[in-house]
């Protein structure tokens, strides 16, 4: 860790100072149902979140006449670079509720760690930002750079309306210098790690119907039965080998280029931690190194995320189910593009004898990617180096997905770091961060600030 001097040391000082409150904001925050798949308390999580701000000393209001309120903050800097940090205030639904520790929607200490339903994801983030801003207001004589939050409510569910709100303001937004994304995390060695970019994702149900309703299965020698259909039209998508066999699915896919390829040398090979973290024996095919590596940052995928039909109770129940249901995800990488791929999926179960099975669009990305030689990407991996004492592992997209692509739109360079840890379970039960690294990521902000106020170079 470098020593700092002058305003980022009181301002760093107050942050470690201020953490007994700061951890409370934390809990307080996340104590809020903000599941945006049903609508819980998004409206009062996004005035807590405009709360928040203004204690901040920025000037914040709720916009966008359409979904979810989406929390705009704003607060002049003393020099002309802005910083705008993008975040979410809803969360995913915290199913299933009997695999978690400790109630989702009660903030609970343990080991260390803080266990919620969207500490990681994204709230634990979205704070550590405010608080870097509030330390620099309250001990730093003034932010050195003007910051921008763009903080809306409905990113777990596709963010169906921030396009809307960006194109309305593109004018002012455009002239942002960079932009910090939603989160990040440390890896399973323990290094910070900082993403330059998303993969995109299309998101489909697909519901196979047999009879009106369930009936005996004694009927199954004369009635069809959905859960058997959908599982044969599974099987036609992807083999064993992990080949996704949709025709000319691959055919937009965007090749590594040298440069790219050079990253991932750059990158360790964290496989055998990864695996031995999730408690398995190894990764998928046996991946390892470079090629774990290449795989998991440059090529799409497809999962099957559920699957519900006919009875899963506990005990027995003789059914045959009138309904079949699986939801599906396909995360893409450059240039494949998420309503291409819808249609290519229907009309391959179409030309597998499938066509009476159901496709439904549930929400679509594109994937984004900013190049590794912006100037912002040096300073921000430059506070990371300060702030951790080690660099930073580059990574060239996040492997998850989000609305990146509208502000990489406006030619904004975006990178992601945050609080969470290789085992936050994200979207998962038992989500949580570890303390130690919240308030690192609340110095690594504050320390970004203070950088971005000088000479912009590249890395």
């Amino acid at each position: 860790m470098v020593e700092a001097s002058g305003p980022l040391a009181a301002v760093l000082e107050y942050v470690r100072r201020s953490r007994g409150l700061f951890a409370d904001q934390l809990v307080a925050l996340c104590r809020t149902e903000s599941v945006s798949a049903t609508g819980a308390s998004l409206g009062p999580t996004a005035e807590a979140v405009a709360g928040l701000l203004r204690a901040a000393g920025v000037e914040t209001s709720l916009q966008g006449s359409r979904g979810q309120p989406i929390v705009v903050g704003q607060a002049r800097g003393q020099s002309d670079r802005t910083i705008l940090f993008y975040n979410h205030y809803d969360v995913q639904p915290p199913d299933p509720l009997g695999e978690w520790a400790s109630p989702p929607f009660q903030p609970t200490m343990r080991d260390g760690r803080l266990f919620a339903r969207g500490v990681a994801d994204d709230k634990g983030n979205l704070l550590a930002r405010i608080q870097a801003v509030a330390a620099w207001t309250q001990a730093g004589g003034g932010l050195p750079v003007s910051v921008v939050f763009v903080c809306e409510g409905e990113e777990e569910t596709g963010s169906p309306h921030l396009e809307e709100f960006v194109r309305a303001n593109a004018d002012w937004l455009a002239k942002v210098d960079g932009v910090v994304w939603e989160s990040g995390y440390r890896d399973a060695a323990g290094r910070p790690t900082v993403t330059l970019g998303v993969k995109g994702i299309c998101y489909l149900e697909l519901v196979a119907r047999g009879a009106r309703a369930d009936i005996h299965s004694s009927q199954a020698t004369l009635v069809p039965n959905p859960a058997w259909r959908l599982i044969w039209a599974l099987a036609t998508i992807k083999d064993k080998d992990e080949h996704i066999l949709v025709d000319d699915f691959y055919d937009a896919v965007r090749a590594p280029s040298q440069a790219d390829l050079e990253l991932l040398r750059s990158i360790p090979d964290t496989s055998a931690a990864t695996a031995k973290s999730l408690g398995l024996p190894g990764l998928l095919l046996g991946l390892k190194g470079l090629e774990a590596n290449r795989r998991n940052f440059y090529e799409p995928t497809a999962t099957i995320c559920g699957l519900v039909s006919g009875y899963t109770g506990d005990g027995e129940k003789t059914v045959l189910p009138s309904r079949a249901v699986a939801k599906l995800d396909f995360r893409l990488v450059p240039d494949q593009d998420p309503v291409e791929i819808a249609a290519l999926v229907k009309a391959h179960l179409r030309r597998h004898g499938f066509g009476d099975i159901e496709v439904r669009i549930h929400a679509g990305e594109r994937p984004a990617r900013t190049d590794p030689r912006s100037p912002f990407v040096g300073i921000v991996t430059e506070a990371i180096r300060e702030t951790y004492g080690q660099p930073a592992v580059v990574h060239p997209t996040m492997t998850g997905s989000g609305p990146m692509p509208i502000f990489t739109n406006l030619g904004l360079p975006v990178v992601g770091f945050g609080v969470g840890n290789s085992t936050s379970s994200v979207h998962a039960p038992n989500e949580n961060i570890i303390l130690e690294d919240y308030w690192l990521g609340i110095e690594t902000v504050a320390t970004l600030l203070h950088r971005a106020a000088g000479r912009w170079e590249e890395p």
